[in-house]
């Protein structure tokens, strides 16, 4: 899902949570703090210095920093993922930097093949976000995953400053995945149905009713709109590495 969230490692992977269903440097008087060591981590918590290539340092010098909304999606640490973001000015709609901003979001989701992303991960601190299960993606679920994850596609949607509703409080709990922390999984709970409601990006008013899959989607983005990530929700024991296997090999 979102981080949008992610979909594809969801599909042929089940979690124990699912049950019966598978499924800035601070200063320390002078001393550095190391959690671990190894050569490929000199500065312990700070990580390995980035180094750039010859010729992508001249292409930085040239074309200047990137900026946003970006063609890839921000990583976990990135000040932007953490920062609640700002309602668009009617004045904005619209216009031609809010189209441009949800072609990105569509073009890099379709990219990516997630089924959901957020202003904030392309480093816009803007309150849009788009949604999209297409068929092909809904396809590639196995059928037992679909039912148990009550999976249905829907059409690509984009909400503009949208709010929440609640419509099930009833929790339930799958693993979700999120662009924005790559690599990773975790069983995160969420309402069982939910409204959305906000403007689509002519001004128009737009409501959807969700449940199920749908409204875990929906959650997951508006949650990137409030500076919070699904590690914030996460059962933390299911906090699981998609290539730890690779890794033991």
């Amino acid at each position: 899902m979102g981080a949008g969230l992610l979909l594809g490692p969801l599909l042929g992977r089940s979690r124990h949570c699912l049950g019966p269903t598978p499924p800035w440097r601070e200063g320390t008087g002078g001393h550095s703090v190391r959690a671990c060591s190894s050569a490929s981590a000199p500065d312990g918590l700070e990580g390995p210095a980035r180094q750039r290539s010859y010729w992508r340092y001249v292409r930085r010098l040239v074309r200047g920093a990137p900026k946003p909304p970006y063609p890839r999606v921000c990583q976990v640490g990135d000040p932007a993922l953490r920062a609640v973001a700002a309602p668009v000015e009617p004045a904005q709609l619209a216009g031609p930097e809010l189209q441009r901003l949800v072609q990105r979001l569509v073009q890099v989701m379709r990219r990516r093949r997630c089924v959901g992303l957020s202003a904030p991960q392309l480093g816009v601190p803007l309150q849009v976000l788009a949604l999209e299960f297409p068929e092909a993606l809904f396809r590639a679920c196995a059928p037992r995953l679909r039912e148990a994850r009550q999976m249905e596609p829907f059409p690509l949607r984009v909400f503009v400053n949208p709010s929440l509703r609640v419509l099930d409080s009833r929790l339930v709990t799958f693993p979700e995945g999120c662009e924005s922390v790559a690599g990773f999984l975790a069983c995160v709970p969420r309402f069982q149905a939910v409204q959305i409601s906000g403007l689509d990006p002519r001004g128009e008013q737009v409501v959807w009713q969700a449940s199920g899959w749908a409204a875990r989607i929906i959650q997951h983005e508006m949650d990137h709109l409030q500076g919070c990530l699904f590690i914030d929700k996460m059962d933390s024991k299911t906090f699981t590495n998609i290539h730890w296997m690779e890794v033991n090999d």
